[in-house]
């Protein structure tokens, strides 16, 4: 089981940071959602309006479509997976994170990974998926493969808006990708804790 109350002291340093610009537009840090004991973490780029102000990542229509992707390939409720970010503010007009705002958010989603130890981490979209495999290769080449990453398999996916732009392509390499997920959490072994 997570050690909530490590999980509780790296909330409370994110909620009070300023270490970027991004702390001074938001009007709360996100910091994460579901289950400190999830086998599954789910890693987004960052918060938009809603999320910025209810406090809970992935609750617009890309909450809503990772949620029934989900149920549907993986066969977990969101409240069964751990769901966080890579920076933990609203990056102004939902523009993508910027690298030095990253970097400075980077300690907290570290600490989150290795306090929950999920078996699983799937990233959402270029901004995740760069920032965790620290490189500039894109999503749709880094997709359909799997990577090691702090005692975890990573599996990069197309971000939930991509897919609800882009169609029956990106919703099929979607499903697919989630269906690896379920697949590694089903064959991996005790988590890395």
């Amino acid at each position: 089981m997570a050690d909530r109350d490590a999980l509780a002291v790296v909330r409370g340093e994110a909620s009070g940071c300023m270490l970027c610009r991004l702390s001074s537009s938001r009007t709360q840090v996100v910091f994460s959602s579901g289950s400190p004991d999830a086998a599954l973490m789910i890693v987004g780029e960052g918060p938009g309006a809603q999320e910025d102000l209810l406090g809970v990542p992935f609750v617009g229509r890309s909450g809503q479509l990772l949620d029934r992707l989900l149920a549907e390939e993986v066969g977990l409720a969101r409240d069964e997976c751990y769901v966080a970010n890579v920076v933990k503010c609203r990056p102004p007009e939902n523009r993508n994170p910027r690298a030095d705002e990253i970097a400075a958010c980077r300690p907290y989603l570290d600490r989150q990974i290795d306090v929950v130890g999920p078996k699983v981490i799937v990233t959402l979209g270029n901004v995740a998926s760069k920032a965790l495999l620290g490189t500039d290769v894109g999503i749709t080449r880094l997709r359909g493969s799997t990577y090691a990453y702090r005692g975890a398999i990573l599996i990069p996916t197309f971000h939930p808006a991509a897919v609800l732009r882009g169609g029956a392509g990106p919703m099929a390499k979607m499903r697919a990708d989630l269906a690896e997920a379920k697949l590694a959490l089903s064959h991996r072994g005790t988590r890395h804790r």
